[in-house]
């Protein structure tokens, strides 16, 4: 279900955003709205969806139009392309920012977070989160299915209407945590850095590998991230940076990148990051937005280019 407010959008390039209704992703819909971008805000629940996109109505940004959006159900990508086919024709810049931590923080709402983390850094304040996290089988399995599969799917569905954009961009919002440094097993990460042998297929596979050892308790014996916690997070991005790689390479007429927009406060980590969602955003739009023939296939740290081992 859509809720259009968008006026005469036809000059104007045309933007989806997953996850838009909240944190970084809204932040990613006002800035992108803000610079003359006419921009689809999708969100699964339909009734926060609705607001955010009123409330940028509100403070001025007419266009701007709701969509409801599972990105771990194919049918859902594919309702999403239909109207944005029937629409706008095409799509200018797809921005996959909806994700899960696959984790659980316990934490004594009694006192003030604020007050708890006063004092402490940001790899301080990160490490207070991982301290009084847990994660279970059932929560890595939502990981890799939303955050990974989801990527995909939504993709997938949007891709030929990328390629129907005079210069298409897709940046897939990724982390740090993915970077291939956390993997326990030199194999794994050679052939997760070896964009020429990966496949899509094979990634789908090693989705499915990963959820089998960990219910197995063989993580680090098959070379996994396995020390710490996040660990179906830290899987989920270095996937989704490999996809990223793989779908650069296949289709070198678009932009293709992935980017870590920085440790920001959002409900994702508690607001325990250093940085705002508005600053994180910025970096997400600055890569959505480089000029035409930029780099493409690339993982941006925050604004700037950088290795993702």
């Amino acid at each position: 279900m859509e809720r259009d407010g968008v006026s005469n959008p036809s000059e104007k390039r045309v933007a989806v955003v997953t996850g838009g209704n909240k944190g970084i992703g809204l932040e990613v819909c006002r800035q992108l709205a803000s610079k003359g971008v006419v921009v689809v805000l999708t969100a699964r629940d339909e009734t926060r969806g609705s607001e955010a996109a009123r409330r940028l109505h509100a403070s001025g940004l007419s266009d701007v139009v709701y969509h409801k959006l599972d990105v771990s159900d194919p049918s859902s990508a594919a309702r999403l392309a239909d109207f944005v086919k029937n629409k706008f024709g095409k799509l200018d810049i797809l921005i996959n920012n909806a994700g899960v931590i696959g984790a659980t923080a316990e934490i004594d709402t009694t006192a003030p977070l604020q007050d708890v983390l006063v004092g402490k850094n940001a790899t301080e304040r990160l490490q207070w989160l991982l301290e009084h996290s847990t994660e279970t089988y059932d929560e890595a399995e939502e990981c890799l299915r939303i955050n990974y599969f989801g990527t995909k799917y939504v993709t997938e569905a949007l891709l030929p209407l990328l390629q129907a954009s005079s210069d298409g961009r897709l940046v897939n919002v990724s982390s740090n945590y993915g970077l291939l440094r956390y993997f326990s097993g030199e194999d794994l990460k050679q052939e997760l850095n070896n964009i020429q042998n990966l496949t899509i297929e094979r990634l789908d596979e090693m989705s499915r590998l990963f959820l089998n050892d960990y219910k197995n308790g063989q993580l680090k014996s098959h070379g996994w991230p396995a020390d710490s916690e996040y660990l179906a997070y830290k899987v989920s991005k270095a996937l989704i940076n490999g996809y990223t790689r793989i779908m650069a390479k296949n289709f070198p007429a678009l932009r293709v990148n992935s980017m870590h927009p920085g440790y920001c406060m959002t409900d994702i980590n508690y607001d325990t990051g250093e940085l705002t969602a508005e600053e994180g955003a910025g970096s997400i739009v600055m890569v959505a937005l480089l000029p035409a023939g930029g780099p493409t296939g690339v993982f941006f740290y925050r604004s700037e280019v950088a290795p993702v081992v």
